[in-house]
C-alpha cells in the first residue's frame, strides 16, 4: 500500500520530529528542556530508551533526564543512572574511540566491554550475538554529542533499543543528528534564559539593596547630629554646596537655600584658606574656621571623601563638619597659658626667646645686607604658626638676615631689643605686699603695650623685668622709644586707694644673625645695668 512506502514513512517521521523540536522551545527551565529532549527522542526517532547527560560547571557529565516507551524499563533505568555523574575524561574517551557516523559516535558490543568499569552510569545488559549483521545488540552504544555554536560540549544524548531492532541506517542517523543539533540550540537557549533570569533576580536584589542603601544614607545624612554637606567636584561649580543637612544649617545659622549658594571657600576664615586648599593633601581632613551668619567664626573639623563613579570619574565630595569650638578654645587657652605670663598676659620668657629666635639664624650674614623687612613681614617672622603663637625656627631662601644698624652698607636700622628693669619696685612690694606689687606689674605691662607699635613685642621675663622687640629702628629711634616708655611708666599708679610710683631703666641691644638669643638678651641686660648705674651716680652727684 502507498502508506507503507519509504517516502511516506520518512515524511511521517519528519512531522513527528518537527513537533518535538517545536516542543523544545516551550520548555521553561533547563530541567524541562533536558526531559523534553529525552522524551522527543523516544517519541519521534524510534528508540525505546534515551538519556541526556548534561555537562556540569566542573566539566563532568550528569544524567539529568531519562525517557522510555516502557514505564517499567524507564523506572529501572532511572534507578540505575538518574542523577549519577560520569567523569569528563571517561566521556572524552568514549567519544574518541567510537565509530564516526557523521556527528554521531557508535561503539559496537564487541568493543564496549572495555567501558564496563570507566565510571560512566549505564543500564546496558548482556544478550545473545546478533543473528544478522545490522541487528542491535543490548551492549551496543550510540551517542549524539550536542555542541554550542562555539564548539563547547553541552550534553550527550545516548539512545538504546531501536524499535525495529536494527542499527539506524543513513536516514535514522541523519534524523538523530538533526535532532541533536536542535536540542543543542534548545540547551543553549535554556542556559541563556537561566542566566538572564538569575541576572534579573540579582539585578532586582542589587536595586533593592541600592534603594535600601540610599534610604539609609538619606536618613544618616539628614539626621546626623553633626554637619553634613555634598559639594560639586569639577566643572564651573567646583566646590559649590549641593546639599546640606539641618545640623550644618544650625551650626552656621544659615538656611539651606543660602548655603547652597556658597562653597566652603566662601565661608572659610581668610587666614585658613591655605589650610582648606591643603585638605586634599592631608587625607581630606582640616581644622579651620567657618563664618556664621552674624559674622563670627566657629572652629570646625572637616573630613572630606570624594564619591567616585568608575565610568565617569569623581562626581561629588561628601564632607563631615564637626563642631570643635570648645576643644579648640581649650587648646588655644592651654597654648596661650604655656606661652604667656599668667599675671600680665604678656608673652613669657620662653615665648620671647622663641620669637626672637624665629627672626634670626645661626649664620652671620655676608655681603650687602638685605633691606629691612616691612612690618607685615616682621609679623609673619615673629608670629608664624597657628594663631601667631609659635616661631618659625627653620629658614629657607626666603629668610632675610637681621643686621646691626651700624653694619657696613646697611640702612642704619635693625631689630632693637629694649631690656627694662623697674626702679623702686622692691620697696613697693616690701611695704605694701605682693597684691599691690602685682597690680603695679599689670599696670606697667599695660602702659608698655600702649607705648609700642602693633607689630612690636612686649614680654615679661619674670619679676620686674620686661623686654621690648621693635623692628626697623635706628639707634636714635630706639633711644626715643626708651624715653617714651620710661615717661609712660613714671606717672603715679593708683592701687587700693593709694598712689605709688616706679621708675624704669632701659638697656638697648641689637639682634643680628650669627648671635644667639642669650647673647642678644645678655647684651641688652648689660646695657640696662650700665644705664642704671649711670643714673644712680648722677643722682648722687646731684645730691
Amino acid at each position: 500500500m502507498e502508506t507503507e512506502t519509504e517516502p511516506y514513512v520518512r515524511l511521517a517521521s519528519l512531522r513527528e520530529l518537527h513537533q518535538v523540536v517545536a516542543q523544545l522551545n516551550t520548555a521553561r527551565s533547563m530541567a524541562d528542556t533536558l526531559q523534553t529532549i529525552a522524551d522527543g527522542t523516544v517519541t519521534a526517532l524510534g528508540f525505546e530508551l534515551a538519556s541526556v547527560n548534561v555537562v556540569r560547571p566542573d566539566g563532568d557529565l550528569l544524567v539529568a533526564a531519562v525517557a522510555g516507551a516502557d514505564r517499567g524499563e524507564v523506572d529501572k533505568a532511572e534507578a540505575a543512572i538518574a542523577g549519577r555523574t560520569g567523569s569528563r575524561a571517561s566521556w572524552e574517551r568514549r567519544l574518541s574511540m567510537g565509530e564516526r557516523w557523521g556527528e554521531l559516535r557508535f561503539i559496537p558490543y564487541t568493543e564496549g566491554w572495555v567501558l564496563d568499569h570507566d565510571g560512566v552510569p549505564q543500564w546496558h545488559t548482556t544478550g545473545p550475538a546478533p543473528r544478522y549483521p545490522d541487528e542491535w545488540h543490548p551492549m551496543d552504544r550510540l551517542f549524539a554529542p550536542m555542541y554550542a555554536s562555539d564548539g563547547e560540549l553541552l550534553a550527550v544524548l545516548e539512545v538504546d533499543k531501536p524499535r525495529n531492532g536494527r542499527r539506524p541506517g543513513p536516514w535514522g542517523c541523519e534524523a538523530l543528528q538533526l535532532y541533536a543539533s536542535q536540542a543543542a540550540i534548545a540547551i543553549s537557549n535554556a542556559r541563556l534564559r537561566g542566566n538572564m533570569q538569575r541576572a534579573l533576580v540579582r539585578l532586582e536584589r542589587e536595586q533593592e539593596a541600592l534603594r535600601a542603601s540610599e534610604e539609609s544614607f538619606r536618613q544618616a545624612f539628614e539626621y546626623a547630629p553633626s554637619g553634613m554637606a555634598i559639594a560639586e567636584v569639577g566643572g564651573d561649580g567646583d566646590g559649590r554646596l549641593l546639599r546640606v543637612n539641618d545640623a550644618l544649617c544650625r551650626l552656621l545659622d544659615r538656611t539651606v537655600a543660602v548655603l547652597r549658594r556658597y562653597s566652603f571657600a566662601d565661608l572659610v576664615h581668610p587666614e585658613d584658606m591655605g589650610t582648606l586648599l591643603r585638605t586634599a593633601n592631608d587625607g581630606g581632613r582640616a581644622e579651620l574656621r567657618l563664618a556664621r551668619k552674624d559674622g563670627s567664626y566657629i572652629w570646625v573639623n572637616l573630613r572630606n571623601s570624594v564619591v567616585a563613579d568608575p565610568a565617569a570619574g569623581p562626581q561629588v565630595q561628601l564632607t563631615h563638619v564637626e563642631d570643635i569650638e570648645e576643644r579648640k578654645r581649650h587648646e588655644l587657652a592651654l597654648a596661650h597659658r604655656a606661652s604667656h605670663d599668667s599675671l600680665t598676659g604678656l608673652p613669657n620668657s620662653a615665648e620671647l626667646r622663641a620669637r626672637l629666635g624665629g627672626r634670626i639664624c645661626a649664620h652671620p650674614p655676608e655681603g650687602r645686607p638685605h633691606p629691612a623687612p616691612s612690618p607685615e613681614a616682621l609679623s609673619v617672622a615673629l608670629f608664624d604658626g597657628p594663631g601667631g603663637a609659635r616661631p618659625h625656627h627653620g629658614f629657607d631662601h626666603h629668610h632675610e638676615h637681621v643686621w646691626q644698624p651700624d653694619a657696613p652698607g646697611g640702612d642704619g636700622k635693625g631689630l632693637a631689643v629694649l631690656f627694662c628693669d623697674l626702679d623702686g619696685f622692691k620697696s613697693i612690694n616690701d611695704r605694701f605686699g605682693h597684691v599691690c606689687g602685682d597690680a603695679v606689674l599689670v599696670e606697667v605691662a599695660r602702659r608698655l603695650e600702649q607705648g609700642v607699635r602693633d607689630n612690636d613685642t612686649v614680654a615679661r621675663l619674670g619679676g620686674d623685668e620686661f623686654v621690648v622687640l621693635a623692628e626697623g629702628l635706628g639707634p636714635r629711634d630706639a633711644a626715643d622709644l626708651a624715653v617714651r616708655l620710661r615717661n609712660g611708666i613714671v606717672p603715679a599708679i593708683r592701687v587700693e586707694g593709694r598712689s605709688v610710683r616706679v621708675g624704669a631703666s632701659f638697656g638697648i641691644g641689637w639682634a643680628a644673625c650669627g648671635m644667639t638669643t642669650e647673647e642678644i638678651l645678655q647684651s641688652a641686660d648689660q646695657r640696662m645695668y650700665m644705664e642704671k648705674r649711670s643714673r644712680a651716680q648722677g643722682r648722687r652727684r646731684a645730691g
